[in-house]
């Protein structure tokens, strides 16, 4: 017996074919002819009852293709895609009844795709459309080269918000491309939109952004270590080509550059509103010798116009990480002539504190208490005898970012008769010494919470996008902590988070912000 089924007049969705054949006889084959396009995704039934069928998919001369169903009872369910030369489905029923076949669903090719994707970028969603027609993106990118990148959209499920959607881009990238310095602390993955040349990232970030990023295209992927393949990144990383606004201007290479980013809502940073000027103070370079750690590094002493760093009133700002913060990209010079010249800021002299190595840095400013006596016991007599210093605790602030913010909060608690003010931008207190008990992972929160309260007052700062993930403390989570256990303890404290990640472009702002808040008229 042959009974032929047309499977492209059998696929409603709703209301599927369903084919009655009996049987007569203990083994018997019948043969279902399909007409269908290559590439159809195809889910049928088979329901033998209780005898043993197989189902087979076969070719125009008979011979078997694939077997779909082996000796099964009962119902079934079936799925194959359409390929040349699938000419039929043939069952062959071990058994005296009958069976029951239905080709279920037939889904062409074209229509094979996820469910509606959402995306957050209107922009986004609507080149998708396009690109999904077989549309170009050469519009698209005509108009992202006239608007810059990222795009900044407004939050369209929540008119008015204060947050917007933010969406980097980079174009024509073979394998992959890599976000740093982004809305988070991840080294994110940008997605391929389609098969097109755009790829893209968005996020939900306040309308109070400020950041600098990076991008990497085609970061190579080998075998190694997850240290190796992170570090590959740096191979490929550089400026945004579609940014407006390098940084800094000036670089040899875009590998030697970043991109800004600064919503209308960042907050102003103090002094440095009018951008870079050249310093109108006196900077004096001196190279400094500690016994107590056993090197040298340059240490640059810089006083604005009309202070005297001899007087007593005058603040005293030691700053670590020092180079960092006298370039144009942080120009701590500029800031405080005008901080001090306009009279927000008393008279401010700024020491600028080098490393003497990267590694001198990680061994020394993690809360080592060999470099807090250095500062106590070895720089401030220098600076006294050298430059003619006087410093009183009250008017001493110790000021860093990342290890440079722990390095200041923990040694003006272990010297507050030296150092009576500490400033954190964006602090590494998730650090803890190899030894540390399994109890206390934040080291120096424990060391505030297991001791009496000393004369010293705090600014500490950190960014929204610098929390930690998979499970681990981040900066933004233990800086916090840091301030609920200070308040508890009675100390006087300064608690700020900005819409930014651990990045010098936001810290050089909120340095200002700081020494307002600790020492501003």
């Amino acid at each position: 017996m042959m009974t032929v089924l047309n499977a492209c007049a059998a696929m409603p969705e709703r209301s599927p074919l369903v084919l009655d054949v009996p049987v007569v006889g203990t083994e018997q084959d019948a043969v279902h002819s399909l007409d269908l396009d290559d590439g159809d995704y195809v889910e049928g039934v088979l329901d033998s009852g209780t005898d043993a069928a197989e189902l087979r998919l076969i070719d125009q001369e008979g011979r078997p293709v694939r077997l779909l169903l082996n000796g099964t009872t009962g119902r079934e369910v079936f799925r194959f895609v359409a390929e040349p030369g699938m000419a039929a489905l043939r069952v062959t029923l071990r058994g005296t009844g009958g069976y029951r076949l239905a080709l279920t669903r037939r889904i062409a090719v074209s229509d094979q795709r996820a469910g509606r994707r959402e995306y957050l970028s209107p922009t986004i969603a609507a080149l998708a459309e396009t690109v999904g027609r077989g549309g170009g993106t050469d519009a698209f990118w005509q108009d992202i080269a006239r608007r810059g990148t990222p795009l900044v959209e407004p939050l369209t499920n929540a008119p008015g918000s204060d947050r917007v959607v933010m969406t980097f881009l980079a174009r024509g990238a073979r394998h992959n491309v890599r976000l740093l310095g982004g809305p988070t602390s991840n080294h994110e993955n940008l997605e391929r939109l389609e098969w097109s040349d755009v790829w893209f990232k968005s996020f939900v970030v306040p309308a109070s952004t400020r950041l600098s990023y990076r991008i990497a295209p085609d970061v190579p992927e080998f075998r190694g270590t997850c240290r190796d393949c992170r570090l590959a990144i740096l191979s490929q990383l550089q400026a945004d080509p579609l940014n407006h606004h390098p940084w800094p201007a000036d670089a040899p290479d875009p590998y030697n550059q970043a991109s800004l980013v600064e919503l209308p809502g960042a907050p102003a940073q103090p002094g440095l509103e009018g951008g870079w000027a050249e310093p109108a103070g006196r900077l004096v370079a001196e190279r400094f010798a500690s016994r107590i750690l056993g090197n040298r590094r340059d240490v640059v002493v810089y006083a604005p116009p009309g202070v005297d760093p001899t007087e007593k009133d005058t603040v005293l700002l030691l700053l670590f990480d020092g180079p960092d913060y006298l370039d144009s990209r942080a120009p701590v010079p500029t800031m405080l002539d005008r901080l001090t010249g306009d009279g927000r800021l008393p008279p401010t002299v700024a020491v600028f504190i080098a490393n003497p190595s990267a590694e001198a840095r990680e061994r020394e400013l993690p809360a080592n208490p060999a470099f807090a006596a250095m500062l106590a016991d070895e720089l401030l007599p220098w600076l006294r005898e050298r430059m003619g210093i006087r410093t009183r605790p009250d008017r001493t602030v110790l000021a860093g970012s990342s290890y440079g913010g722990l390095a200041a909060v923990s040694a003006a608690l272990a010297h507050p008769d030296r150092f009576g003010n500490a400033l954190s931008m964006s602090g590494s207190f998730w650090w803890h010494p190899d030894d540390a008990p399994p109890d206390r992972p934040e080291h120096v929160a424990g060391l505030v919470a297991s001791r009496d309260r000393r004369p010293v007052r705090f600014f500490l700062s950190a960014g929204l996008f610098e929390s930690g993930g998979d499970g681990e403390i981040g900066i933004l989570e233990s800086s916090r902590h840091l301030r609920d256990v200070l308040e508890a303890k009675g100390y006087e404290v300064t608690y700020r988070d900005y819409a930014a990640g651990h990045d010098r472009f936001a810290w050089r702002g909120i340095l200002g912000d700081g020494l307002l808040a600790l020492f501003g008229r």
